[in-house]
């Protein structure tokens, strides 16, 4: 079975990360939620979550894909935490999925992942990277950097990453019982 870790911390946009937990579960992915800290965390938007575990207890798994919900300040506190910059680094190097959505494409080009490549993200927040190829399309992907724009895009970002640890037939089947 395919497995996924979604990051969640304080101030991370909630309608993002759960979306991305609903579809791949439908799929039939084994997702992990890892808090920066334990306990709860209050999302961008007030929802608490409480997430599986910490990010030091994921840290001694292996997973398929990495996801980082966007959200402010969320972006901000994955950006600035040396062991999430450390595990997109990692995931990157082994040809693992990495990906995020709204301001969290920023950690990635913090990480030095998004130099030379196209990615997406929520307009402005990838500003101060020049080095990226900055796209205006809903989800973008750049071999295995996948990146999408905002809340407004979750749903097709969620069934992409599906689709890429799955295939096109669980896709269709999870985005036709969603009645979209």
């Amino acid at each position: 079975m395919k497995k996924a870790l979604v990051l969640f911390a304080d101030g991370s946009e909630e309608l993002e990360a759960v979306t991305v937990i609903n579809i791949l579960r439908r799929g039939g992915i084994e997702v992990t939620v890892a808090g920066l800290q334990a306990g709860p965390l209050r999302g961008s938007r007030g929802t608490m979550l409480v997430p599986d575990t910490t990010l030091d207890s994921a840290l001694a798994q292996e997973y398929d894909l990495i996801v980082l919900p966007g959200g402010l300040p969320g972006a901000d506190h994955l950006r600035d935490d040396a062991r999430v910059a450390g595990l997109l680094r990692k995931m990157h190097d082994a040809g693992r999925y990495v990906s995020a959505i709204c301001a969290a494409p920023s950690v990635l080009a913090n990480a030095g992942l998004l130099d030379g490549k196209r990615a997406t993200c929520y307009p402005g927040a990838l500003d101060n990277f020049p080095a990226v190829q900055r796209q205006t399309a809903a989800v973008v992907e750049d071999g295995k950097l996948i990146t999408s724009r905002g809340p407004g895009t979750a749903m097709d970002f969620a069934l992409t990453l599906l689709e890429r640890l799955t295939d096109k037939a669980t896709r269709d089947k999870v985005e036709a019982a969603l009645v979209r």
